[in-house]
């Protein structure tokens, strides 16, 4: 059993939603027993010559959780904190995230344990370039699709699609999602996940009869996901009141300018110090008053520790595995509403879906019947968590986790065991 107190395993914390919706459900210990491990791990140790002319070696992953209703989807993430159990984790979760919006993916993440930000350009295409031809054995536009996460971009997409496509021969396009548009990218994928997080956010607000003009929201990490939530609420009419990085927050309940916060983070390296704000920590952030809060970092942030001090009626988890186990109780006992990253932030890779489309039939949709397409799958994916959350007097979370593994354990009792 996943213990808070003793360490925050990502993967123990998955495992646990699992086995509680698994129980629910009333799944065979057989099925259990097929979905709550990855299929495939492949784990990787390769050297890149720094611009200094030493060669350092680093170690990279590549997790299938599950393809049994289609190929393996996720993103590939560049940190120091990476492990092996946060990358079967966020494998995990992209199958049941991919599974609850009704999109014909299965669930993989990646991940490179390194300092991004300590290295030079040069440097992070020689890491991107040797990392994508050592998993370039799982990978492919009909069998595991990379896509961007925390600390990779555009650039890194269009770096990995090269690389696959020389050994190939050939351009392959669809290798890879979040590309830049002038190789095959997606009007609408570079705000998609924060887009998605919005039109979740307004059925959970009318759910819980909340006006969206002049609510106070709090953002936990001003990335990209982060930045672009802000700007969206900042539109709808919502007060941007707090917002964070890796080097603390800011907070002013007269509400903050997110284009201009932005414009202060680009120039000086973090929002801290932002004029007319207050300094608070990154922690801070989430317990402000506030009514939605928005965490976009990383996971494991709201605790059995802090969640009742957590002010906000709606958590959006922009971010994977925000809250634990225990926390997501205390908050459910307190009436806060928490919509599952899952559910939350799954308009990233349903438009990263939509790119993938576009590219094997060569032919692309503008932006409005992108978003368009976008808002009907979020709206038809809360509604269908909304009424199984009836139906069992559970929280959302429960409710998402039982739709997609119920989903999942159908296309592979359908397909069978091989041979």
């Amino acid at each position: 059993m996943y213990d808070e107190v003793k360490v925050l395993n990502p993967y123990h914390m998955a495992v646990q939603q699992f086995e509680s919706a698994a129980e629910h459900l009333k799944l065979s210990e057989d099925m259990r027993e097929i979905l709550r491990q990855p299929k495939r791990e492949l784990t990787v140790n390769f050297p890149v010559r720094l611009d200094n002319g030493r060669i350092k070696t680093f170690t990279g992953y590549r997790v299938h959780h599950n393809v049994n209703r289609g190929p393996a989807k996720g993103g590939i993430r560049y940190s120091p904190e990476v492990t092996l159990d946060e990358v079967k984790a966020l494998s995990m979760w992209m199958t049941w995230k991919c599974a609850v919006v009704g999109i014909p993916f299965g669930g993989a993440k990646g991940g490179v344990i390194c300092d991004p930000k300590s290295m030079s350009p040069a440097e992070l295409e020689r890491l991107t370039r040797r990392y994508a031809t050592e998993i370039s054995i799982i990978i492919g536009p009909h069998s595991d699709i990379p896509a961007p996460d925390v600390n990779t971009n555009s650039q890194v997409m269009a770096w990995i699609m090269d690389t696959y496509s020389m050994h190939e021969g050939y351009s392959v396009s669809a290798v890879v999602t979040g590309k830049p548009l002038s190789i095959g990218g997606s009007e609408g994928r570079n705000d998609a996940t924060a887009t998605g997080v919005l039109f979740v956010t307004r059925q959970a607000a009318k759910h819980t009869g909340m006006r969206l003009q002049g609510a106070r929201v709090s953002i936990q990490g001003y990335g990209n996901a982060g930045s672009i939530a802000a700007r969206l609420f900042h539109a709808e009419g919502c007060k941007i009141v707090a917002v964070s990085d890796t080097r603390g927050g800011i907070y002013n309940e007269s509400g903050l300018d997110p284009a201009a916060v932005l414009r202060f983070k680009q120039e000086r390296g973090s929002v801290v110090g932002f004029p007319g704000s207050q300094a608070v920590s990154v922690q801070d952030v989430l317990e402000v008053p506030c009514d939605i809060l928005i965490p976009a970092a990383t996971e494991g942030v709201i605790t059995r520790a802090n969640a009742d001090r957590v002010q906000a009626r709606i958590v959006a988890e922009a971010a994977n595995g925000p809250t634990t186990p225990e926390a997501d109780a205390i908050l459910f006992k307190k009436g806060t509403l928490v919509i599952p990253d899952i559910l939350a932030n799954a308009g990233g890779v349903t438009v990263s879906y939509f790119e993938w489309v576009q590219d094997l039939q060569s032919f692309f949709w503008n932006v409005d019947e992108i978003t368009r397409k976008l808002e009907v799958i979020m709206n038809r994916a809360y509604a269908s968590v909304a009424e199984k959350a009836e139906q069992y007097s559970c929280d959302l979370r429960l409710a998402a986790n039982m739709l997609a593994i119920s989903r999942v354990a159908e296309a592979t009792q359908i397909r069978g065991i091989y041979p």
